[in-house]
């Protein structure tokens, strides 16, 4: 638990940490540096452009959570990264999906938890549940939430009303929901799930990898699984306009996701969800990280974008 809890202290340094370009192994990286927000902190925003891109075409759109850790293990705080610059280039190159660019969000550091972590659900919650939820501790004592206030749904604005706007200006993009995705992984696959249920009209597809269900890190009294599972019951989009992929491995964090899983399968089936539109994958033996999510990127990548 000690190393669990040390990757996600680490994954909070501030933007400022890693401020180098990544270096990536085909396309372009273009950086957008200290995005500036009206609903949030500033962050970098990293946009990976494919092999040949080319303003006389229209692309796919996928943005994806946790932008610092997406392309280069040399500027990540762990050595390790997703390297969706790979998995996507041999994707294209095999004819497998439709041409997308990337559009990497760097976290807020100190603020990741908080805008991750789903508003609604949180506020649905009695007073002493949200109180036992805020003030909530990781192993070594420092808050979940740093004292912050949660502000997952001000994240959202900010992707839909002042991020989208601006890489449809600036991008060869197609603009329509069937072409835009949202993706990320633990606390990033919590709000990509809660992005595509809130903005149905926005997204088209979700890849939840991971997808950190306790909302903190106990599970002992804790409130806030089955308020996202009441949530889904609510708010989950038309599946016959959305895809929405799931995941988990078995080990270390992951460990605690099998059951919140099957209750969330569950209502996506109680909702009409079926396999042309939904996927739940389970890995055996794979922990919480960004080499495991780096093996099967692949796959929802080829779910939602797949020709």
């Amino acid at each position: 638990m000690m190393k669990i809890t040390l990757s996600f202290t680490l994954l909070l340094l501030t933007v400022t940490t890693f401020s180098q370009l990544p270096s990536v192994s085909s396309g372009t990286l273009k950086r957008h540096e200290s995005f500036y927000s009206h609903y949030i902190t500033a962050r970098h925003i990293d946009v990976w452009l494919p092999e040949g891109y080319s303003v006389t075409r229209k692309y796919s759109v996928i943005y994806m959570h946790d932008g610092q850790m997406l392309f280069d293990s040399a500027t990540t705080w762990n050595k390790q990264t997703w390297d969706a610059d790979d998995v996507i280039t041999k994707l294209l190159q095999e004819n497998k999906i439709n041409d997308v660019i990337v559009v990497g969000i760097w976290n807020g550091g100190t603020t990741r938890h908080t805008d991750y972590f789903p508003q609604k659900p949180f506020e649905s919650l009695i007073l002493e549940q949200k109180e036992k939820i805020f003030t909530a501790a990781r192993a070594n004592g420092n808050s979940v939430f740093n004292e912050q206030k949660i502000n997952s749904d001000n994240y959202l604005k900010f992707l839909v009303k002042e991020l989208k706007p601006f890489i449809d200006k600036n991008y060869s993009t197609y603009k329509d929901r069937s072409h835009t995705f949202i993706a990320g992984s633990s606390m990033g696959g919590l709000i990509s799930m809660y992005a595509i249920c809130e903005y149905p009209k926005v997204f088209g597809g979700a890849a939840c990898m991971s997808t950190h269900w306790p909302g903190i890190f106990s599970m002992e009294g804790n409130p806030i699984p089955d308020a996202f599972i009441n949530y889904l019951k609510t708010n989950l989009p038309d599946p016959k306009k959305h895809k929405i992929y799931f995941d988990y491995g078995t080990a270390t964090l992951d460990a605690l996701y099998p059951p919140l899983q099957q209750k969330a399968d569950e209502v996506m089936k109680e909702k009409g969800f079926t396999g042309k539109n939904w996927i739940t994958k389970e890995f055996p033996g794979e922990d919480h990280s960004e080499k495991a999510w780096h093996k099967r990127l692949h796959i929802p990548l080829t779910f939602l974008l797949g020709k």
